[in-house]
């Protein structure tokens, strides 16, 4: 373990003879072919033993001395930003080292520190660039020995930033699959209650006696369930007044459920006109059963299809980590803008639920389709949805906005929580900085949603905040998604 500040001591420094210098230089691979002649180079060289735990060189500190070690062992530390000192390496004698400031006249960038009992020859600055003027063939040594060392330490930065951005990916993929394995789980759960309620519905049906007319009808709306894959892309007005009006008529009906059902028969189309048929084919409960066992089939078919969307998303994080670990680039492909958002919208629903937050949506129709190579705008519309729901309180309000503008397709997205504190707003696409509390979030999603909006579509994505509100916007290039 790195030693607290421990300065260097060592025993006093003596000078050596002549013929113990030489032959403990000799030792030492780049001194192996020297010359009794050369030893005039190594003017006031000086033997010093060092014991476990004394620091040789101090980080932050100027380096007075080339040290050339004959016995013992040392290690390398260097401290990050939080003050944790990272080891860099550690070294066995015969060694050198020290060079590096004395050749560049800076500041130690790492602690040397002695791991095993240690035995050195130093050479002070003065003693050190007289070695490297009158002794080329030293020189070259010491340069070629110091080239060698930088191309171990260059190779090793390259793969501890390597493994630092993996580790973030790898953080952020974890981050990112906790949305789409929950709704697919949630799924799966709801879709065993549906699958239960349809075979209850259908034991009451073979209790009677179905008509022509009746079949024809059941087989008709079935057609309709099963032909809608996706639930349809409303406004929010336009929703809540299409929901409420059919609720009004199965409630007048005595449909049971009616409003818990009304939400799913709009998700396809359906509306009091397009039910004439099963109210002219079927009375009493049998009106109420039928149209029930449609809405469990309903639902049944959207929660299959939200299953799948969140296998899908899973295998698409999945492939964006095989891409960025091989370089790989993305295929051209079409994104429709609103699809994806309500795709999102589809996974995270539970959490709106959970708070019974008030969504406004409010899509343009007339959104051109982005003909791009990027990939991920699914995660930058669920981190963003996820900071909203986090933002506001129970019953908040969180507004959804698209159109298109100056041949750029913008987005966004608003809340009415307490806005983002002015002291943070500079960080906020900072990896790992977070406003919210220890466990509740890991810092990556704003990080992960501005590079893939300005590294994969060529965009924008910025933000306005106070104490009414945040809303972040997105803004996507037609042109660049093009090329």
């Amino acid at each position: 373990m790195m030693s607290e500040g421990k300065q260097t001591t060592g025993t006093t420094p003596r000078m050596p003879e002549r013929g113990e210098l030489l032959e403990q230089l000799r030792r030492v691979a780049i001194f192996a072919d020297l010359k009794e002649q050369d030893l005039a180079c190594f003017v006031d060289a000086r033997f010093v033993e060092f014991a476990p735990g004394e620091s040789v060189i101090q980080e932050g500190e100027p380096n007075k001395y080339f040290w050339i070690m004959l016995e013992g062992a040392l290690r390398a530390y260097q401290t990050r930003e939080d003050g944790t000192p990272v080891l860099l390496g550690e070294r066995t004698a015969p060694e050198t080292f020290g060079e590096v400031p004395l050749l560049g006249g800076i500041t130690s960038t790492v602690t040397v520190e002695i791991s095993h009992p240690a035995r050195m020859i130093r050479l002070d600055e003065e003693g050190f660039w007289q070695l490297m003027v009158t002794c080329p063939h030293v020189r070259k040594a010491i340069l070629g020995n110091m080239a060698h060392r930088f191309q171990g330490m260059q190779s090793m930065t390259i793969q501890r930033e390597k493994l630092a951005s993996l580790g973030m990916l790898a953080a952020g993929l974890m981050h990112e699959l906790n949305n789409p394995g929950s709704a697919a789980k949630r799924a799966a759960s709801q879709l065993r209650e549906n699958l239960t309620r349809l075979q209850q519905l259908s034991l009451r049906f073979s209790k009677h006696e179905l008509k022509p007319e009746q079949m024809e009808c059941l087989i008709q709306l079935q057609q309709q369930a099963f032909n809608v894959q996706k639930p349809r892309v409303m406004n929010t007005l336009e929703q809540a007044d299409a929901e409420d009006a059919l609720a009004e008529w199965l409630e007048a009906h005595q449909i049971e459920n009616a409003w818990q059902l009304a939400p799913t028969l709009v998700s396809i189309g359906l509306d009091a006109q397009q039910l004439e048929c099963a109210q002219a084919a079927f009375q009493g409960t049998l009106l109420s059963d039928s149209l029930n066992w449609l809405g469990s089939l309903v639902s049944s078919v959207q929660l299959v299809g939200t299953i799948e969307e969140s296998i899908s998303r899973v295998t698409d994080l999945v492939m964006a980590v095989k891409k960025y670990a091989y370089e790989d680039k993305g295929q051209k492909q079409t994104v429709d803008v609103n699809d994806s958002i309500y795709s999102t919208l589809v996974i995270m629903a539970y959490k709106f639920r959970h708070k019974e937050i008030q969504l406004q949506k409010n899509f343009a129709a007339d959104l051109p389709p982005l003909k791009t190579r990027g990939t991920g705008l699914n995660q930058v519309w669920t981190n963003l949805l996820d900071n909203a729901v986090y933002a506001v309180g129970p019953k908040g309000h969180i507004s959804l906005k698209t159109w298109l503008e100056k041949n750029e397709i913008c987005v966004s997205i608003s809340d009415d929580g307490a806005g983002i504190p002015k002291d943070c707003q500079l960080h906020i696409f900072e990896p790992f900085y977070t406003t919210k509390p220890s466990g509740a979030g890991t810092g990556l999603g704003l990080d992960i949603a501005h590079r893939i909006v300005v590294g994969q579509y060529g965009g924008h994505i910025g933000f306005v905040s106070g104490d009414q509100g945040t809303e972040f916007t997105v803004r996507l290039p037609l042109e660049k998604a093009q090329e």
